[in-house]
């Protein structure tokens, strides 16, 4: 079995898109399926991202112009790091239903995992209705000013995502991650551990918790987290890695890091 490690620090920057996506699941509190409007593929192996790739890419060439097929394509090629191909299908998707919400969502958050935060900004805030805004679109949205490094900002409209989705894990998990980006340990450690009472949780919110907490020197804290859903080994290979991580003199330079 090869031990699944924590994300690196610099990473905290995919996490909260892969949170962002991970909300788009809805409220289903196992998260075991993903919806039809914004799949999520982000919990599968590797293999199994090669293989809905495949079985995807053939439904997409036969039907290129079904709704369904284009963001289950995208949001594989995406999981699977081929984000700029994924950004491809969407946008020929947009060219047949140039004003299509949930395209315009999964092509926010393609553009996002190749690095493209301005274009992925301006796609999404014109995705969301002033008037009826959608907790998913806004959790995107936050996402991706927090990957641009507007950490007061993101925080912003995860809050008002709040104020639409109250109990949605995703939405306070997405809080603390932004607080740990700008070196606040504290407080992202009270979002992150409120975001586990509420509707949602996955066992990414739970070893994020603890990368938080180990980063605190909280061991112990730390290691009971990672049990929740870890074996062992793993628990303990992910507890090295966050003493090392320790060890490093500018790590919060890391998360400001450059864009991945």
């Amino acid at each position: 079995m090869v031990a699944r490690a924590l994300p690196s620090l610099k990473s905290l920057r995919l996490l909260l898109l892969a949170g962002a996506a991970a909300a788009m699941l809805g409220a289903c509190a196992t998260n075991t399926a993903p919806s039809l409007k914004q799949p999520d593929f982000s919990h599968a192996t590797p293999q199994q991202k090669q293989q809905a790739i495949a079985s995807l890419g053939a439904r997409y060439k036969s039907d290129p112009k079904d709704k369904a097929t284009i963001l289950y394509y995208a949001a594989a090629l995406r999981s699977a790091g081929q984000a700029e191909q994924a950004v491809s299908v969407i946008e020929a998707g947009l060219a047949i239903y140039p004003n299509d919400v949930d395209l315009k969502v999964a092509y926010a958050k393609a553009l996002s995992a190749a690095g493209r935060f301005a274009q992925a900004l301006n796609v999404i805030q014109d995705a969301i209705d002033p008037a009826m805004p959608d907790w998913n679109a806004l959790l995107v949205e936050g996402a991706i000013l927090d990957q641009s490094g507007e950490n007061e900002q993101a925080r912003a409209v995860y809050t008002q995502a709040l104020t639409i989705a109250p109990m949605q894990a995703a939405i306070e998990a997405n809080i603390g991650l932004s607080y740990a980006m700008s070196n606040d340990l504290t407080q992202a450690e009270l979002h992150m551990r409120k975001a586990l009472t509420m509707i949602g949780v996955t066992s990414q919110m739970r070893q994020n918790l603890a990368l938080v907490v180990g980063l605190q020197g909280r061991f112990d804290e730390a290691r009971v987290l990672l049990s929740v859903d870890l074996p062992p080994d793993e628990v303990e290979t992910n507890m090295a890695y966050i003493r090392s991580l320790l060890t490093q003199q500018d790590r919060w330079n890391q998360i400001k890091g450059s864009k991945q």
